[in-house]
């Protein structure tokens, strides 16, 4: 039984030492010497003693932060990335919560962190690189390890804007990976190409099933994802089989029509995660993949990246939502309405339980305490549920169907509405390339923003007609140059807000 994850890493050190783990843009390292340099990190990080406790790593993501974090856990600490371009309001909170010890730079990340005032100590990862690695007290740390020790903490804002800081344990993650790993099928032979920032949790899943499997990951340039062309060309120069990428990528790609002259054949699996992937680019992507292997995932941080899953084995309309299926191993899914489960076809907040869900949040337990509660089906003993606060639904498959967050749920001119449901109605329209809604409560408006400069809003109108009723008409529709983003890539519904209020003003 694994205990930690390390496990994996010397496991595939000692069977394909040579072999290339992480790749980037300018470094690669192989699995053996990723773990040389994570022992020699570890090392260095013993002398700071407290066990589990947190060590910040603002990084370039390159395999050299993958080597930090690594050391991090050889030390018997936990890590949380983050990123130096993040607004420095949004780290001082973070580190404010976390209150590290030590802070882990590398050279380019030095100045943004000596900017920050930060009280701890700043440690650069070069300096630390020829720190001799000292096996046995590194065992020693390992032997009074156990599975449910902290691995890592992710910030995640939620629909606040305030930081959250989600601790997630070794058992965890095992779990995810061989959940993960078995499903569909990695091995060495994939080529991983990642998209996720690595204070996004579904880069969880291309580190850890590289430590385990020997697969490669090839770090994409995040510049590439604002150049569909040059993108492809890239995934096709490294012979990328496998991608898990968040549906905006794959959305520009096919908005642009980069599809149509470049689709690398080396591509044999393609799975998105993180947002509602809209149906009719899914749709693009089929008929240039037709054999491929596609998967929706489904997932908040707090269920350790993945808790449902839907191999898409079967054709869909544009207009159709695509399921995210089934409970992950290991997992179980319900759906609640108020305390009780919600019958076939009702909508309600899908809940999750298992060993996949986090402790809770760090130094915030009236958060904890408000998303993590006792089972309400369960009277008899302590367990532990955690509230998405996404509401979803059973389809006539069996197949669970995410219909849109709990706070996306309007009440408009005496009907009740998901935003998720007009805006899937918007997206399966020809000439719209991407749409989002929010709703105005003072003005009760619903507003539609929206990316397609060909679709007049008066054809939107006339095309809507036919797929959702006339209360659910946007009231309001601004077309935008582009959709903003969050760093994660997922769409800025707070942006959009604020640009609603800057109207007004």
């Amino acid at each position: 039984m694994i205990r930690n994850i390390l496990e994996y890493l010397e496991a595939t050190a000692q069977r394909l030492p040579k072999k290339i783990a992480f790749s980037g843009k300018v470094e690669a390292l192989s699995f053996q010497e990723l773990m040389t340099i994570s022992k020699s990190v570890g090392t260095f990080l013993l002398r700071f003693g407290k066990k589990n406790a947190p060590v910040a790593v603002m990084m370039e993501k390159t395999p050299s932060s993958v080597a930090a974090f690594l050391g991090c856990v050889y030390s018997g600490k936990f890590y949380t990335p983050i990123d130096s371009t993040m607004p420095k309001e949004r780290i001082l909170s973070i580190l404010n919560t976390l209150q590290p010890q030590v802070l882990f730079v590398d050279e380019n990340s030095k100045k943004a962190a000596e900017n920050l005032a930060y009280s701890g100590e700043i440690i650069v990862f070069e300096d630390v690189l020829k720190t001799a690695a000292d096996d046995e007290a590194l065992w020693k740390v390992r032997k009074f390890a156990i599975d449910a020790d902290p691995l890592y903490a992710l910030f995640t804002s939620g629909s606040t804007g305030i930081p959250k800081g989600v601790v997630i344990t070794h058992h965890a993650v095992v779990n995810l990976t061989e959940w993960y790993t078995e499903t569909f099928e990695i091995t060495e032979k994939e080529i991983i190409g990642n998209q996720a920032p690595f204070y996004f949790d579904s880069s969880v899943k291309d580190i850890y099933a590289v430590l385990k499997t020997g697969a490669t990951m090839e770090i994409i340039p995040k510049q590439l994802f604002s150049f569909p062309m040059k993108l492809m060309e890239y995934v096709a120069e490294k012979k990328v089989n496998y991608v898990d990428w968040v549906p905006s990528a794959f959305c520009i790609v096919a908005n642009t029509g980069a599809l149509e002259k470049i689709a690398p054949q080396s591509l044999k699996k393609i799975a998105f995660c993180g947002e509602i992937m809209p149906t009719k680019q899914y749709n693009m992507w089929r008929a240039k993949y037709p054999n491929a292997q596609f998967a929706n995932i489904y997932g908040p941080t707090e269920a350790t990246v993945d808790c449902t899953y839907y191999i898409v084995d079967r054709e869909f309309a544009d207009d159709e939502l695509l399921p995210i299926g089934y409970p992950c191993r290991n997992t179980d899914i319900f759906i609640l309405n108020g305390d009780h489960l919600a019958n076939e076809g009702e909508a309600g907040e899908l809940c999750i339980r298992g060993r996949c869900l986090a402790p809770g949040y760090y130094n915030n337990p009236e958060k904890t305490d408000e998303a993590f509660i006792q089972n309400p089906l369960n009277p008899h003993y302590p367990e532990k549920i955690y509230k998405t606060g996404d509401v979803a639904k059973y389809n006539e498959f069996g197949e669970i169907v995410f219909l849109a967050r709990k706070d996306h749920q309007i009440k408009h001119m005496g009907h009740r509405i998901e935003l998720g449901e007009i805006e899937t109605a918007v997206n399966s329209i020809d000439l719209v390339e991407n749409g989002a809604c929010i709703y105005d409560t003072e003005s009760q408006k619903i507003i539609l923003y929206y990316c397609g400069k060909e679709a007049t809003q008066s054809y939107i109108l006339k095309k809507l007609r036919d797929k959702v009723p006339k209360y659910m008409f946007p009231n309001v529709m601004i077309l935008l140059e582009e959709m903003p983003h969050t760093l994660n890539g997922k769409i800025d519904r707070l942006r959009l807000k604020e640009y609603y209020d800057k109207k007004d003003d």
